[in-house]
């Protein structure tokens, strides 16, 4: 499988735009492995849950309420806007930016969850036997491994009391890079001479720096769930909302602030400093954040305030609740930063800027929301089918400690299909169309329950929507890829955001099938922005 001639493959949008732009550093023409092209900088932003029906709405008006979000509008008069892309599957915060940043899905990096389980690791602290296959363990990359989930930085790093152990690496700890199988978009781009960076909410993101454990020079880390303080930003010293005091996910003006942080720490970048402002760098050749507020904004029943406040939806058309209007308008002022800064410093014109999530959210439709708690584990208990590990939220990942129980588990849920909101069960065949048999590897699920739209594993008080299912609104996700020179168009074609990977290195003028997983999966180019056809 080859690439066309990469040096005839470059956007006719981008050459109309960055003409006078000149390459990072002099390369032998020959070499698919440096960089060069007008393209000298790639901005990524995850608006976590943003759907490709919120852009819409945000930019064409709905049910009344006029257009809100007039940055990302104008981007979209000189971008690619994609109306049927999808999230990875399950569309979890960890698979969904996988999927941008290797090309890859579960099947190449071994990656379901935040929260996971592996068949032959051993538990945190386990008593491990070097060569020796562990028992299995619950693989857990969230808040919970940070030195300190209290302090805004976690502590400055990951405690490796809470990892789990590897027998074959001479029972070491598993950190979250070594636990991605495929390289990233970092590690080619750092190759080629390139420097990177990337914001995000917790110690589980060192995921992001592949296997080498050194893709990223700027990893900027701010823990989402510590405790909530004043921050250097205009209304937020003190912080907005007095009524709680721990996790910025309880507050729909505190993460605000909290989402300021990750946007300075790009404005640092975007000047020529590294995150934090404390010393000069280069300007990253590929860098990014992502942003929760809309997330939380989709979510949050906030109980602390009087009235209570809920966010979400008010209806089928996608809506928006005063709530959840207010973060989408924050997000659109704060990417407006970014591109101002980037034109201030001369930079956007050698930029392209790419909007996407990570997931969606389910559902938009209030009317749909229906929280069951458990109802999965109760079912195969009664059937006498131990469950390893069961991961839960508008889905259900099961691992099972007899395998030989598969079929067994997914009959007892189907008998109770009216309890457990079931809609799909994948198993067997239905399971290996998608990811590797779970008999053969030791991270794939045996199997998996998607429930109907707007069913979740949950009883909480404080949300109504969640993420990681199948259906449409988990993963019909927001994409627009701008540049100032796009001539505009919306493409209905469906895409996947896996492609967002391969179309970073074609835009920086790098071979894609450096990816492994682009190579394993066959992944192409997004269409609609190279001149000789799509891969």
């Amino acid at each position: 499988m080859n690439f066309v001639n990469w040096r005839s493959l470059v956007s006719v949008a981008v050459l109309t735009s960055v003409m006078v732009a000149q390459p990072l550093r002099r390369v032998d023409a020959d070499d698919d492995h440096k960089l060069r092209g007008p393209i000298r900088h790639i901005l990524l932003i995850s608006i976590d849950g943003i759907h490709a029906l919120d852009l819409e709405n945000c930019i064409q008006g709905v049910n009344g309420v006029a257009p809100y979000c007039p940055n990302l509008a104008a981007m979209a008069q000189n971008g690619s806007r994609y109306t049927q892309a999808s999230s990875a599957q399950p569309s979890d915060s960890f698979p969904g930016l996988l999927a941008m940043l290797t090309g890859g899905s579960p099947r190449s990096s071994g990656v379901f969850y935040d929260n996971s389980y592996d068949r032959t690791l051993v538990p945190p602290q386990g008593a491990c036997s070097p060569g020796k296959a562990g028992p299995g363990t619950e693989v857990l990359f969230d808040e919970s491994i940070d030195i300190d989930v209290t302090r805004l930085d976690g502590g400055g790093g990951i405690n490796t009391a809470t990892l789990p152990l590897d027998p074959f690496n001479t029972c070491l700890p598993v950190f979250p890079h070594q636990y991605l199988r495929v390289n990233t978009i970092f590690d080619v781009v750092k190759t080629a001479g390139g420097y990177t960076a990337w914001s995000d909410k917790n110690w589980g993101y060192d995921i992001v720096q592949g296997p080498s454990g050194k893709g990223v020079d700027d990893l900027f880390i701010r823990e989402i769930k510590s405790n909530i303080v004043p921050l250097p930003f205009p209304g937020c010293t003190p912080v907005p909302d007095t009524s709680v005091n721990s996790d910025w996910t309880t507050s729909f003006d505190d993460v605000k602030c909290y989402d300021a942080l990750k946007v300075q720490a790009i404005l640092n970048e975007i000047n020529g400093q590294t995150s934090d402002g404390s010393k000069r760098a280069p300007v990253p050749t590929l860098f990014g954040m992502n942003f929760q507020a809309v997330s939380v904004g989709q979510k949050l029943i906030e109980k602390t305030t009087t009235p209570t406040i809920t966010g979400g939806y008010k209806d089928a058309l996608g809506t928006p609740s005063d709530a959840l209007l207010g973060q989408i308008k924050f997000v659109d002022q704060s990417i407006d930063a970014m591109v101002s800064e980037l034109d201030k410093r001369g930079l956007l014109r050698s930029t392209v800027v790419i909007v996407s999530a990570k997931h969606g959210q389910a559902p938009i439709n209030p009317k749909s929301v229906q929280k069951i708690g458990d109802a999965i584990t109760p079912v195969l208990t009664a059937a006498g089918i131990s469950v390893a590990q069961a991961t839960e939220d508008d889905v259900a990942l099961l691992w099972l400690t007899d395998q030989t129980q598969a079929s067994a588990a997914a009959a007892a849920i189907s008998a109770k299909a009216s309890t457990t909101g079931l809609g799909d069960i994948f198993i067997g065949n239905a399971m290996t169309q998608l990811f590797n048999d779970p008999t053969k590897d030791p991270r794939t699920p045996d199997l998996i329950v998607n429930p109907n739209t707007g069913v979740i594993y949950t009883t909480s008080g404080k949300k109504q929507a969640e993420h990681g299912g199948f259906n449409h609104d988990d993963t019909n996700v927001a994409l627009l890829v701008y540049n100032p020179g796009f001539s505009g168009q919306t493409l209905t074609n469906p895409v996947n955001t896996q492609q967002i990977a391969p179309t970073i290195l074609a835009l920086l003028g790098l071979d894609a099938d450096q990816l492994q997983a682009v190579r394993k999966e066959n992944t192409q180019l997004l269409p609609g922005l190279f001149e000789e056809g799509d891969r």
